[in-house]
């Protein structure tokens, strides 16, 4: 029998649908966005105009005269245009296609890259939230502690509300740091998943503040000695992406595979004011 090289038991198509699956897994961001436009999304550069529809007055009828309002809904262009790349060189892909944990290692590497640079960018949102949604400000950002982290929280879930972002069965949601997590937790209005007494959480939120279901994500960094916490509802943030290609080639110097993957995405703030942040000091 002849020997299998490694080159010919490697499935690009089988790399593919794994990885597409662990990316739908535990990534924090992807929690709190919507992605309702991915399906029209083929290739990078390719953009999706997404039309809303303009709000409808209300008037009281005086008379039998009705007049009626032109409406001019408004668009947006979602566009694909964050293109990133994995690369790297498998020594005896043969072993590694016949060991699936190997395989899964390589991908699970591949999963958390992707999602690092994924959530640094959808968190990089916070840019687009208006001035009346955010508490604190950059010359004088908010310093949080045990005693005051519930006040403050309380502040951000009330500039969603004070928007009309928030209505009967919309769940809002937070994403915070192991930093804030640490002053979260000693809040005795905090109210951890174990306590939670529905089911609406989501995956992987560690529990509930001010009404928001509250994620942890260590993507959430110091900028200038400030963090940007970033709270907000599904609608606000619509996000699309696709795993190009993963493909191999035999590396002409070495008795090696080397195998590289395309992941291209982009996401659009459709709705601002479902957004809120707050400015906290980091020191």
């Amino acid at each position: 029998m002849t020997e299998q090289t490694s080159y010919s038991v490697f499935i690009p198509q089988i790399w593919s649908q794994k990885l597409n699956q662990l990316l739908e897994k535990n990534c924090v961001m992807l929690q709190c966005v919507n992605r309702n436009w991915e399906g029209e999304i083929k290739n990078q550069g390719d953009t999706v105009k997404i039309i809303t529809p303009a709000s409808v007055s209300v008037s009281t009828l005086t008379s039998s005269d009705i007049t009626y309002s032109a409406l001019t809904p408004t668009s947006q262009d979602l566009v694909i245009d964050q293109k990133k790349f994995f690369a790297f060189k498998i020594d005896d892909v043969s072993q590694a296609q016949s060991n699936a944990d190997i395989m899964e290692a390589h991908l699970e590497s591949a999963k958390k890259a992707i999602e690092e640079v994924q959530d640094t960018y959808l968190l990089g949102m916070h840019t687009n939230v208006k001035a009346a949604n955010t508490v604190g400000t950059e010359a004088s950002p908010v310093t949080l502690n045990k005693s005051t982290i519930y006040e403050k929280f309380v502040n951000l879930s009330l500039a969603l509300k004070n928007s009309n972002a928030v209505s009967a069965g919309t769940r809002p949601w937070v994403v915070i740091n192991p930093n804030i997590e640490a002053y979260l937790l000693q809040s005795p209005e905090f109210i951890s998943a174990y306590n939670v007494a529905d089911e609406t959480l989501r995956e992987g939120s560690i529990g509930r503040i001010a009404g928001m279901d509250v994620l942890v994500s260590t993507n959430l960094t110091a900028v200038d000695g400030k963090y940007y916490v970033l709270a907000g509802t599904n609608d606000a943030i619509t996000f699309a992406s696709q795993l190009s290609k993963i493909e191999s080639l035999r590396d002409k110097d070495s008795f090696s595979d080397l195998v590289r993957g395309l992941y291209l995405y982009g996401a659009k703030t459709v709705q601002p004011d479902a957004l809120a942040k707050m400015i906290v000091s980091a020191s």
